[in-house]
C-alpha cells in the first residue's frame, strides 16, 4: 500500500488497478494533477495481466511483444516511480452520484472520499456455468478458462489431464494451448456460434498448430460423473441454437472448461445511476468517456470487453486526462445523456451489423481533434464496408476483407468536420454490402 491513510478528499479516485486503472492513473498525473487515489480489491497491481504470461500484449503501444506481466509492470513501475498514491486489498461498496466513494480494508476499516471526479476501471467478470444452463451434475472438474489459467500460470495447480473447452473466446483458446503445453490432452474446442469468439490469430497459434479441432454450432450438452468429470457429451445446434438429435458426440475427459464470454464488472456502475448499454452491459459514454452521472468517466473492460489491452490503455489514458479537465472545470456539464444548452450533443448511431459504438454520443466542442470510435459487428462479413454517415451524407467508406464479432473495429472522426456542420444532429456507422 502506497499514500496516506488519512485521505479523504481527492480529485481524482480511480476503481481498479488493472491495466485501464493504471493507464488513467499515470494520465492523469501527465496531465499535472498531483491528488489522485487508485483503490485495487486484490493484493497487487496489474489485474488480470499478471496470470496472462503468453506474449503478444503491447504491439500497438510500444511497437514490441510483451508478456502480459511485463505490459503491466511498465505502468506499475510509472505508478512507483510518479508516487501516486494506492490502496491494495481494498473493496469500494459504493460511489454516490456526489462521487463519494465508500470503501473498506483491514488497515483503514470503512472509510470515505470525496473525489473531484471518479473514473471505473474494474474490468470485467466470465460468464459461469449458472448462465449458460447445461444439463448434468455439478462435479469436480468444471472451471471457467480464467481460473483454470491463474490455477496453472499463478498458483501452480494442473486442473486436469483430459480437457474440454465450451467456447472459442481468447482466453479458452489461449488455455487451450497453455494446457496442452503443460502435457494435457485438449480433446476438443465446442463453440455454440457458427463463428469463433476469438481473434483469428488465436485459432491459428492456439488451436491449428496443435491439432486441436474447433466444432462450430456445437454445445455441451451433458456432463457424466457424480463426484468429477468422467465425460461430456456435445451436440450440434441448429439456427435456433438448439442441439439437433442425433449428432451427440461422446468425450471421455477429466475437465471442462468455460470460455462462454465476458461481462463488465458495472454492480458499482449500476448503483450509482450510471446508465447501461443492454448490448455491451457497460456504461454509455460520450466522447470523453464521461457516463450519465456528472463527473464519474469509465474505461476498459467495464466499459466493453476488448480484444487488445493496448486499446484498453488508449481510452484510459483519454479517461484519466479528462478526469483532470473535470475538475479544473474545463469539461463543464454535459455527461452522456446529459443536456448542455451552450453544446449540442450528436448522437453515434449502430445500424447494418454494427452492434454498439463507444461513445454513444460526441460533443464536438469538448471533442479531440481526432476521436476514434470503436464498435463490434454482430455476424462475419467478408468483402463488406464501414461507412460513416453524417446526418444521411456518407462522409467515409472502407473496404474490409473480413470483419467477425471476435475482433474490434474502429473508425476516426475529425473534429473539424462536425464542427463545420452547424446544426448536425447525428453520426451514424454501419455496415454495408456494397
Amino acid at each position: 500500500m502506497s499514500g496516506s491513510n488519512d485521505l479523504r478528499s481527492v480529485d481524482v479516485v480511480i476503481i481498479g488497478g488493472g491495466p485501464a486503472g493504471l493507464s488513467a492513473a499515470v494520465a492523469a498525473h501527465e496531465e499535472g494533477c498531483d491528488s489522485i487515489l487508485v483503490l485495487e480489491r486484490d493484493n497487487c497491481l496489474g489485474g488480470i495481466l499478471n496470470q496472462c504470461i503468453h506474449n503478444g500484449f503491447g504491439l500497438h503501444r510500444f511497437k514490441e511483444e510483451l508478456t502480459g506481466p511485463e505490459y503491466a509492470h511498465r505502468f506499475v513501475k510509472r505508478v512507483e516511480e510518479e508516487r501516486i498514491p494506492y490502496k491494495l486489498n481494498t473493496m469500494v461498496m459504493d460511489v454516490s452520484p456526489e462521487r463519494v466513494v465508500t470503501a473498506m480494508n483491514r488497515e483503514d476499516g470503512m472509510f470515505q472520499v470525496q473525489a473531484g471526479a471518479v473514473v471505473l476501471a474494474m474490468g470485467c467478470r466470465e460468464r459461469p456455468r449458472g448462465a449458460l444452463n447445461i444439463p448434468g451434475c455439478r462435479p469436480a472438474g468444471i472451471y471457467t478458462a480464467g481460473t483454470a489459467q491463474r490455477l496453472v500460470n499463478v498458483e501452480g495447480y494442473l486442473p486436469g489431464r483430459e480437457v474440454v473447452i465450451l467456447g472459442s473466446g481468447d482466453i479458452g483458446l489461449i488455455m487451450a494451448r497453455r494446457m496442452t503445453l503443460e502435457g494435457a490432452k485438449v480433446k476438443v474446442v465446442a463453440e455454440l456460434l457458427p463463428y469463433s469468439g476469438g481473434l483469428k490469430r488465436n485459432i491459428v497459434q492456439c488451436l491449428d498448430d496443435f491439432g486441436i479441432p474447433l466444432k462450430l454450432s456445437h454445445t455441451v450438452v451433458d456432463i457424466e460423473g457424480a463426484e468429477r468429470v468422467k465425460a461430456v457429451t456435445i451436440a450440434r445446434v441448429g439456427p435456433d441454437r438448439r442441439p439437433i438429435p442425433g449428432t451427440e458426440e461422446r468425450y471421455v475427459c477429466d475437465t471442462l472448461l468455460l470460455s462462454c464470454g465476458l461481462i463488465p464488472e458495472n454492480e458499482l456502475s449500476s448503483a450509482c445511476g450510471v446508465r447501461l448499454s443492454p448490448v455491451t452491459s457497460g456504461p454509455v459514454v460520450n466522447e470523453s468517456f464521461e457516463t450519465s452521472v456528472l463527473g464519474v468517466f469509465a474505461c476498459g473492460n467495464v466499459l466493453h470487453v476488448h480484444d487488445l489491452v493496448d486499446y484498453v490503455s488508449e481510452e484510459a489514458d483519454e479517461a484519466g486526462r479528462r478526469a483532470v479537465a473535470f475538475v479544473q472545470g474545463e469539461l463543464g456539464p454535459g455527461g452522456a445523456g446529459q443536456r448542455d444548452a451552450a453544446h449540442a450533443r450528436i448522437a453515434v448511431r449502430a445500424t447494418g451489423g454494427v452492434r454498439y459504438t463507444v461513445p454513444s454520443t460526441i460533443d464536438p466542442v469538448r471533442m479531440a481533434d481526432k476521436l476514434t470510435v470503436r464498435f463490434r459487428v454482430g455476424d462475419v462479413y467478408q468483402d463488406a464496408y464501414v461507412s460513416v454517415y453524417l446526418d444521411g451524407e456518407r462522409v467515409q467508406r472502407r473496404r474490409k476483407q473480413i470483419m467477425a464479432p471476435g475482433e474490434m473495429e474502429q473508425v476516426i472522426l475529425r473534429k473539424a468536420d462536425l464542427v463545420g456542420r452547424p446544426g448536425l444532429s447525428s453520426v451514424t456507422v454501419a455496415v454495408e454490402r456494397e
